[in-house]
């Protein structure tokens, strides 16, 4: 039976599919959609069940099953918000070249570790984020002259990451650049477009990754610092719980995590310490050795 002759007028979707779309995007990415996100989630679902042949029952079996990983991943990108520009929240990237890495770089130095720094922008979105760190530090942190920096940015969504990589963006995205930043890292396109200078494209690593899937996460390891920002508001308390957890393996013993404006660490977890910088909160896994 296809599905339109079982939604309601408009294309929605029934209330029992509308629950078995849910649940399952739940338990695939941790993000719960309520009653407020219904046309939201008709409108997406029932473009995904047109493309795949429009039988809601057959699509939906593919999906819970798992026998065809390309229409779970169209279905992913679909329901997944991205909304960034370039230096949002431009505060924390001050943290990060004014407090966090000239203490990072001062332990390194003590101690003669000559591995990378490491820094982890998760969800990395259409990259905007991962640019920006790459571009602060280029402008404004010294050391980036004498030390390694590995950034890595993952996302669940395979068509922003593919976006990201393009690094071409246009004034929505570009309208916190300062004209002088814009005429050093950028290459004007077409219109009003921009592309990412391409030595600083190629310093990034693009990669997938499930905030919530712990054997996933497990191959992240061994960052100095991850932004997490703006992503953890989507989420219950579980999933968030499971996030943090996540999040703390994937950092070195002492490193620090960056979240959102309006999400608190001390509500979904106590394994991080927060730590007040000069210019902000952040959260640190506690080092080795380190009493409470």
């Amino acid at each position: 039976m296809s599905l339109a002759s079982t939604s309601a007028v408009g294309g929605r979707l029934t209330d029992a599919q509308f629950a078995r779309v849910r649940e399952w995007v739940y338990r695939r990415t941790g993000i719960q959609f309520g009653d407020n996100k219904r046309y939201f989630v008709d409108k997406r679902v029932t473009n995904c069940v047109r493309d795949n042949g429009g039988d809601f029952n057959l699509w939906f079996a593919s999906l819970r099953t798992g026998a065809n990983e390309r229409v779970a991943q169209q279905l992913v990108n679909e329901l997944t918000v991205n909304e960034t520009y370039f230096l949002r929240e431009d505060h924390q990237f001050d943290s990060l070249v004014r407090s966090v890495l000239p203490g990072i770089a001062q332990r390194r130095r003590a101690t003669g570790d000559g591995s990378p720094i490491r820094i982890l922008s998760v969800p990395c979105s259409t990259g905007e984020e991962p640019y920006s760190i790459a571009i602060r530090l280029l402008s404004d942190w010294p050391g980036i002259e004498e030390f390694d920096v590995e950034i890595v940015a993952a996302d669940i969504d395979t068509r922003v990451l593919e976006q990201a990589q393009r690094g071409e963006y246009g004034a929505r995205s570009m309208h916190r650049v300062p004209p002088a930043v814009r005429s050093e890292f950028f290459e004007r396109t077409e219109g009003e477009r921009y592309r990412v200078r391409g030595d600083v494209r190629e310093a990034i690593d693009f990669t997938l990754a499930n905030l919530t899937d712990t054997a996933q996460m497990r191959s992240f390891r061994a960052f100095d610092v991850v932004f997490c920002r703006n992503v953890l508001i989507y989420f219950d308390e579980i999933s968030s719980r499971r996030a943090a957890e996540n999040l703390f393996g994937a950092l070195r013993p002492g490193g620090f995590l960056f979240l959102g404006h309006s999400e608190s660490m001390s509500r979904i977890s106590p394994i991080f310490d927060p730590v007040r910088l000069p210019e902000g909160i952040a959260y640190q896994r506690p080092a080795i050795g380190a009493t409470a």
